[in-house]
């Protein structure tokens, strides 16, 4: 049936127009031919490279579809899911798993990663060039590639292949056993803290190795001021590097903390210094995109407190109206700039070419977080009952209407 968007803002070539737009979808008797959009803003269909969808392994805390429902829910129509899955794919029959049941189930495109090493384990070369055809790059990610000749090889291999390496850095001889960042809450509640150090080291590392290797270079969540700053100067110097952060990076930090799993995540929330220069980052074009890292657990694995809850949390559901509340009607951020970092910039980076799609989003309406609405299996979210604006109507991908309030 054609559906007539009728009088909404819609993003176009870079700025919102009020316009009627047209499009052909799947008959559904919910819907009538015409919508009226006024006071509604229509926006390409958000990319997301940072996706924990746990299956094949992991289905009690997610599912390929209830992870792209919640994406749909989210106005996300294409999803980069990371590897750590059982079995990881390391392979092409391992990666096949995947894909099986991402052609059954998912609700929007998804586009696997393969990993680095085998099993993630950091020892053996994984199949890069039997898996490439059918990823969107390669990581080990939920550990850091602890060999330097290792990653050496990796960026090789992915530069001839065309594909990018998306790292997860963590120096684990730097760890310590911490779970939150080793700041002020840390001390004075008697935590174990993870340095800074332990994540802008590797990237120091990396970067290095980009330089000379001349792979397609992408830094996973990064959380602290230094990690910002290697990768501006690295821009600076033509190294072919891209980041992202997360949307608890930007608008939360350390002082926000509680005694709850709801908050414990990798990279931790940092110090404020951190959060600002992260913004900075964020408005100076260093940082190139925004990555939920949403990473469902279940309800016993985040009910255990700050130090022994698992880590993560999810974020496909909340990104979007977190970001608009907090950084677009507080006045930081355009919201044409919003939409380049969680549409078009991580489609360009991936080469997503996957059918864009649409959202409709009402941005007028106040709404408190319930993770019982949430699609996601993971209801942890360090978000929970925050009054905020930007509620999805409607995605529409690849003719089908995915979602509908």
């Amino acid at each position: 049936m054609e559906l007539t968007l009728q009088g909404g803002m819609v993003y176009f070539g870079g700025q919102f127009e009020q316009r009627d737009v047209t499009v052909s979808v799947d008959g559904d008797t919910r819907l009538f031919p015409t919508l009226d959009c006024s006071g509604r803003y229509i926006f390409p269909g958000f990319a997301d490279v940072h996706v924990h969808l746990r299956e094949p392994g992991f289905s009690y805390k997610e599912t390929v579809k209830s992870g792209t429902m919640a994406g749909a829910r989210g106005g996300y129509t294409a999803l980069c899911s990371m590897p750590n899955l059982k079995p990881t794919p390391d392979s092409l029959p391992h990666l096949r798993e995947q894909l099986d049941i991402i052609g059954r189930d998912a609700a929007v495109a998804v586009s696997p990663y393969g990993t680095i090493t085998v099993g993630e384990m950091g020892e053996t070369m994984a199949d890069l060039e039997g898996m490439a055809p059918y990823v969107c790059g390669f990581s080990d990610d939920g550990r850091g590639v602890q060999d330097e000749g290792m990653m050496r090889e990796a960026m090789l291999r992915a530069k001839a292949l065309g594909k990018v390496v998306a790292a997860h850095c963590e120096d684990n001889s730097l760890l310590h056993g911490g779970y939150i960042h080793k700041g002020r809450y840390a001390e004075a509640h008697g935590h174990r803290g993870i340095c800074s150090e332990s994540e802008w080291r590797p990237i120091e590392r990396d970067l290095k190795l980009a330089a000379e290797t001349g792979c397609a270079y992408h830094v996973c969540h990064i959380s602290t001021k230094e990690s910002v700053a290697l990768i501006r100067e690295a821009k600076k110097s033509g190294i072919d590097v891209t980041c992202e952060t997360g949307p608890h990076y930007l608008t939360l930090c350390e002082d926000d903390l509680m005694e709850h799993g709801r908050f414990k995540m990798n990279p931790p929330l940092r110090g404020r210094e951190d959060k600002e220069a992260l913004l900075e980052g964020l408005l100076d074009g260093t940082i190139d995109m925004i990555a939920t890292d949403h990473a469902p657990h279940s309800a016993e694995e985040k009910g255990r407190g700050l130090e022994k809850s698992a880590m993560g949390v999810v974020g496909l559901e909340t990104a979007f109206p977190v970001l608009y509340t907090d950084l677009v009607k507080t006045g930081i951020l355009p919201l044409e700039r919003l939409v380049v970092l969680m549409a078009e910039a991580p489609r360009s980076r991936f080469d997503l070419d996957s059918d864009v799609g649409f959202t409709v989003f009402d941005l007028n309406t106040p709404y408190p977080v319930n993770p019982a609405d949430f699609l996601s299996q993971g209801k942890a979210t360090p978000f929970e009952g925050k009054s905020v604006y930007g509620r999805c109507l409607m995605t529409v991908y690849d003719g089908k209407v995915v979602y509908q309030a």
